[in-house]
């Protein structure tokens, strides 16, 4: 079968199709037999070394979600899995077969496109878990970080469903912006302009409630000064490659910081995961929730899929097939 591998940091250039054995799942994992990949942004990261939270031992493989036939499963396994069509997060995603907890395999219903399938392991569930972090309820204001992402457009729309009274969303472009608020944002601004702060502050002059973070470094310091009092941050990555420097000062006016990560979120309460990604669906579905598609590749051209992610150009989520 063929992988993905890096075996030096750099560029999108870096990435390889190899020839490999079909792995044979473990205990507790199934394997599927790949029909498309979601990828996603943070493994540009991991292939560019951007600092000690990003290193990877070598050769390394690119992270992904995908959807596909379970056509294996190991022991302790239901074999009644065998035959489903299923989306999972695996740490070795690109490749024609992957190995994957079985515990974590989304069921994929009959009339849930493919794009909005490989939401399930990652996407959605982090959106919901980040509101679910951050306490939101409905009439408050969120503030959504890099919104034209593969997470941040869901979570403009999972605010706005869930009853959001305003939603700001940053971006960097104007075709970003334009995205942002096609998906529902009420406010879209450029995070690339120096004002961009003041400009939540004149979309929000009694301050955010909720600011959902994935960018990290001055993002964070910044975006914790536009909390109103009982506000919260909720930080879930670190797109900038630096973390945000908080001080105790700027929490004593009643402001919150708090992490999220779906591994964490997993091993702490595992029910409220699958009733989040069986909420996701339902939302899929009767098209409440909808999953764009930026672009469809075929695994020969995961070079060109991580081009765009350097270049953030994409516009939601961007696919590959075998």
């Amino acid at each position: 079968m063929r992988r993905v591998r890096y075996h030096s940091y750099g560029g999108p250039e870096v990435l390889r199709i190899e020839e490999a054995e079909v792995p044979e799942p473990g205990t507790g994992e199934l394997r599927l037999r790949t029909e498309v990949i979601g990828a996603n942004f943070i493994d540009s990261r991991f292939r560019q070394g951007l600092g000690a939270q990003y290193g990877r031992p070598m050769p390394a493989a690119l992270t992904g979600d995908v959807v596909g036939t379970v056509e294996a499963v190991g022991p302790g396994v239901d074999t009644g899995l065998l035959g489903q069509r299923v989306a999972v997060l695996s740490e070795d995603a690109f490749a024609d077969h992957v190995i994957a907890d079985a515990q974590w395999a989304a069921p994929v219903p009959d009339g849930l496109d493919d794009g909005a399938a490989s939401m399930l392991p990652l996407a959605t569930p982090v959106a919901l878990g980040t509101l679910r972090a951050g306490r939101f309820t409905a009439g408050e204001t969120v503030l959504v970080h890099a919104a034209a992402g593969g997470i941040g457009h869901l979570a403009v729309q999972l605010a706005k469903l869930l009853g959001a009274g305003k939603v700001i969303a940053t971006a960097g472009s104007p075709a970003k912006l334009e995205f942002a608020r096609a998906h529902g944002a009420d406010v879209a601004i450029d995070y690339t302009q120096g004002d961009w702060a003041d400009q939540v502050r004149a979309a929000a002059p009694d301050g955010v409630d909720v600011v959902l973070d994935s960018i990290g470094g001055d993002t964070t310091t910044l975006s914790v000064d536009l909390l109103a009092p009982y506000g919260r941050l909720v930080a879930y990555g670190l797109a900038s490659g630096t973390p945000g420097e908080v001080s105790a000062r700027a929490l004593y006016a009643l402001r919150t910081v708090t992490g999220f990560s779906l591994t964490a979120w997993r091993a702490a309460r595992p029910e409220e995961v699958t009733a989040a990604v069986a909420k996701a669906t339902g939302y899929f579905l009767d098209g409440s929730l909808r999953a764009t598609v930026h672009t469809r590749l075929n695994l020969t051209e995961v070079a060109k899929a991580h081009q765009l992610f350097d270049e953030r150009a994409q516009l939601g989520r961007v696919l590959l097939t075998p």
